[in-house]
């Protein structure tokens, strides 16, 4: 937990989608399923699929371009680039520093992170500590995925959800107009959860094989009503928490960004959390959930929508394999 300096703030976002849509209707045709079925269980009705060969840093390094130029940041002033994203385009080396190649930013440190769905709370959390710390001044924080090569096509209760992207967003110390900046930051882990949610065949612990494919171990595998139940009251904790340390209340926030997991979830949270209701910016439909990305690409689209303005109180919460979870209160800086 963090109660933070006020002077570190996010100065600009990004955002990329891939330019192919996939359909409910599109769905109909490869598995059981119908556009009434997936519509009423998550709320999605379509979402972005990269091509074969864009991968997660193209994406990434485009966010970060339009992140950059909101900003008014020349890629040079660049020091720190932090890559989220379980889906890199290679293991080795880091997507950050293939991003950092890609955008021309010459100075910047670049390291990745992975915390699932989460992992762009994590990320700029992180990058606000290296800012607050004086050795950086100014971070490109990216939250990346390509989830379609993960997904098991033939699983009707999985293969509906996900979808690809990525979302970026500026965090800079020392400007006079931030006001408080990012005001405060919870975060949580549970190991002992982490089979609810997992592709088991990806990692060194094994050879990847072709038993591994052709048993799917290289899917998203998922616990779906534990999942539910878990990040219902994961994100809903980790919300009051952030609030009270904060010392805030609910009224006070503007507008509230979650992860983009599913419908149900969402709405149980906002039914949980009844002060923050009608305050919850949802892009599901047209994206699903892009795991990592789904935050920073739902605060561009609203930022750039006017749905958050300069000075509103923005509460981001998030949940992911792990389990990992979090929230965070912003005030926006631009």
């Amino acid at each position: 937990m963090s109660a933070n300096r006020p002077g570190i703030a996010i100065t600009g976002t990004g955002s990329y989608l891939p330019k192919r849509v996939m359909t409910n209707a599109d769905l109909e045709k490869m598995v059981d399923t119908s556009d009434e079925w997936i519509l009423s269980r998550t709320g999605i009705r379509e979402r972005h699929i990269a091509e074969e060969g864009e991968g997660v840093c193209a994406m990434g390094a485009a966010a970060g371009r339009q992140a950059l130029a909101q900003a008014g940041v020349a890629p040079e002033e660049v020091d720190l680039i932090v890559l989220g994203s379980f889906t890199p385009d290679i293991y080795l080396p880091s997507g950050s520093c293939l991003i950092q190649d890609m955008i021309g930013a010459k100075r910047a440190v670049c390291f990745d992170m992975a915390a699932a769905c989460s992992v762009f709370l994590y990320a700029l959390e992180t990058a606000r500590c290296m800012i607050a710390s004086g050795a950086y001044k100014t971070a490109l924080v990216i939250g990346a995925e390509k989830l379609s090569p993960f997904v098991d096509w033939d699983d009707r209760r999985t293969c509906v959800l996900f979808g690809d992207g990525a979302g970026a967003a500026v965090v800079q110390s020392g400007k006079e107009t931030m006001g408080r900046g990012m005001i405060a930051n919870v975060m949580g882990s549970d190991g002992s959860l982490a089979h609810l949610l997992t592709v088991p065949g990806m990692g060194s612990r094994h050879r990847l094989t072709a038993e591994h494919i052709l048993n799917k171990d290289v899917c998203i595998k998922m616990a779906g009503n534990e999942v539910f139940k878990h990040a219902v009251r994961c994100m809903s904790d980790a919300a009051q928490k952030v609030l009270d340390m904060a010392g805030m209340s609910m009224e006070e926030v503007a507008v509230v960004v979650p992860h983009q997991a599913n419908m149900r979830i969402i709405q149980a949270i906002e039914n949980r959390l009844e002060g923050l209701k009608g305050k919850f910016y949802v892009n599901l439909e047209r994206v699903g959930n892009m795991s990592g990305a789904s935050v920073p690409v739902a605060l561009d689209e609203a930022a750039r929508t006017g749905v958050v303005k300069k000075g509103d109180v923005v509460l981001t919460v998030v949940f992911g394999a792990g389990f990992t979870w979090g929230a965070s209160l912003l005030e926006w800086g631009y």
